[in-house]
């Protein structure tokens, strides 16, 4: 059986607003997030993600907030990360209404924590995202990177993708840094060289802009597309695309 593509809109938020930047710069205010989230809940977004990106302990309780008020009212999955880096963390989050949980730099700087997770609430609560970039001196060319993109760590990021999800990630949630918000399309060199590599399903991240670039990173291996500002910004709707991937071909719901 032929799983349906997944559309998923992403908020970025910083302290209760959703905000969006070319490669995490110059970043502008997009919106109250659960206006947002009711409305492409509305328009047949079939999951959404919440990434705090600033994640500091003194805003932790405005982006749970958010998170609360959003599962009260919008009835898809919920995928929330930024500054997960416990347990304690995940518990706290699906308390408040979170379906999934997104991992990053936590992740590199202390691996152990996927199992962790995964052992504790189930690898399908568990989302790996990887901010991938090119990079020369990595054997496949692309480095996982902190801080938004501008900080390279020298690890491999097929290699991390696939020892993620060895080791317990539901998910990749992988991030082309070199496209993010230039909606110039999809990396689909990046997205078929993670698929050759990991078994679970692949979310294609950065760079969407036009229709006409989602159904090539399906056919590269992407089980769910992402996007944020093209949405925000009114420049498609979920609807425009999913029109296209079924007109490409591709099953949705």
């Amino acid at each position: 059986m032929t799983l349906a593509i997944r559309v998923i809109p992403c908020l970025d938020v910083d302290d209760g607003r959703v905000v969006k930047g070319v490669n995490f710069d110059g970043l502008r205010d997009a919106g109250d997030p659960v206006v947002l989230a009711k409305q492409y809940g509305a328009d047949g977004a079939d999951e959404l993600t919440f990434l705090d990106i600033t994640a500091s302990a003194d805003r932790r309780e405005t982006v749970l907030d958010v998170v609360r008020r959003t599962a009260e009212q919008v009835f898809i999955p919920l995928t929330v990360g930024g500054g997960v880096r416990r347990v304690e963390d995940v518990d706290v989050l699906l308390r408040v209404g979170a379906d999934k949980v997104a991992v990053n730099t936590a992740a590199i700087e202390r691996p152990e924590v996927i199992g962790e997770i995964a052992n504790r609430f189930g690898r399908q609560v568990l989302v790996l995202s990887v901010d991938a970039r090119r990079a020369a001196g990595v054997a496949s060319g692309f480095e996982v990177t902190t801080h938004g993109g501008r900080r390279g760590t020298r690890l491999d990021a097929l290699d991390w993708a696939r020892r993620g999800a060895a080791t317990g990630a539901g998910e990749i949630l992988l991030n082309a840094m070199d496209a993010d918000g230039t909606r110039a399309g999809f990396d689909v060199e990046l997205i078929e060289a993670v698929r050759r590599v990991v078994s679970v399903p692949v979310i294609a991240s950065g760079g969407a802009g036009r229709v006409e670039h989602f159904p090539p990173a399906v056919a590269a291996g992407a089980n769910a597309v992402l996007a944020a500002s093209v949405f925000h910004f009114g420049v498609l709707t979920v609807s425009d695309v999913k029109r296209a991937l079924a007109d490409a071909g591709h099953s949705v719901r």
